[in-house]
């Protein structure tokens, strides 16, 4: 269905059949494709201030993640493999035989996975402000603990039942800290709210966080396979993750370019877009 908005005059919503949950997908442009995966506490609208830019040569396609949106409430399958397969299936139901592949955050571990096992689907690949399982190269990032909240979304039960009721709350930190104090634009942060907003919304959100051991194996178990990174790839990185998840990925890219925006907070696509398109427009052309 056609979205009244600003962001690009012909981006449009649509329900998509993917890997047998339902897809809520935003669609731009025309041209080589470029697949958006967002993260935690997103919807994909993170991508609202580079989706009109990019579509002016690609045919964007950003996705709410399984579970988020108007999107199936899937029971499971939040692991990395089962988030890659749901991309390379979005792909496959839009007639896209190949794309770029551009993930911030919770979307990283899946897209490294999709464009680790299907270098014919993805033509190269931008990884942004995450970590990819235990991979040695986070040491000084994870000098003092992982994130706090790392632990208190791993419990299963514990935060869903803690903060509904203070949905808003929650995720105004998350937004406020990501952009280093500025915040993002109302209507974004007033989507990104009602996608998690209710004690079922959360439990799917911090199931990502609960399958982490999971996906941290499945990473592990592809190198192990002897796989390599073969398209050219790409890292961002801000605060407060930096350049760790470029030297988690050296070892396995053979094509790896990293970038550090400085004065950017973890929220890269809302909080510096005009940065962030200068490194992604050459790099995608």
């Amino acid at each position: 269905m056609p979205l009244t908005s600003d962001l690009a005059p012909d981006l449009v919503l649509r329900s998509v059949p993917a890997n047998g949950v339902e897809l809520n997908v935003a669609l731009a442009g025309a041209g080589p494709a470029v697949l958006l995966l967002h993260g935690f506490p997103h919807t994909w609208q993170v991508w609202s201030r580079v989706l009109a830019p990019l579509a002016g040569r690609h045919r964007v396609i950003a996705p709410d993640l399984r579970g988020f949106g108007a999107g199936t409430r899937a029971a499971g399958g939040y692991d990395a493999a089962t988030l890659a397969a749901d991309a390379e299936a979005l792909l496959a139901a839009l007639g896209e035989r190949s794309a770029a592949v551009v993930a911030l955050d919770a979307g990283v571990p899946p897209a490294f996975l999709l464009a680790l096992r299907r270098p014919d689907l993805v033509r190269r690949v931008v990884l942004m402000e995450s970590l990819l399982g235990a991979l040695p190269g986070a040491e000084d990032f994870l000098a003092g603990g992982p994130p706090w909240w790392f632990g208190f979304h791993a419990v299963p039960g514990l935060a869903e039942s803690v903060l509904t009721g203070h949905e808003g709350r929650y995720v105004d930190w998350f937004l406020e800290t990501g952009t280093l104090g500025e915040g993002v634009p109302q209507p974004v942060r007033d989507a990104f709210v009602a996608a998690y907003t209710g004690e079922d919304a959360l439990r799917r959100a911090f199931s990502y966080y609960r399958e982490l051991p999971t996906s941290a194996r499945q990473i592990q178990a592809a190198l192990d396979e002897g796989r390599r990174l073969t398209v050219p790839a790409m890292t961002v990185g801000a605060r407060p993750v930096g350049r760790a998840l470029e030297h988690q990925l050296r070892p396995y890219a053979d094509e790896l370019t990293g970038h550090l925006i400085e004065d950017c907070g973890h929220i890269v696509p809302l909080h510096r877009p005009a940065a962030l398109l200068g490194l992604l427009r050459p790099f995608l052309a």
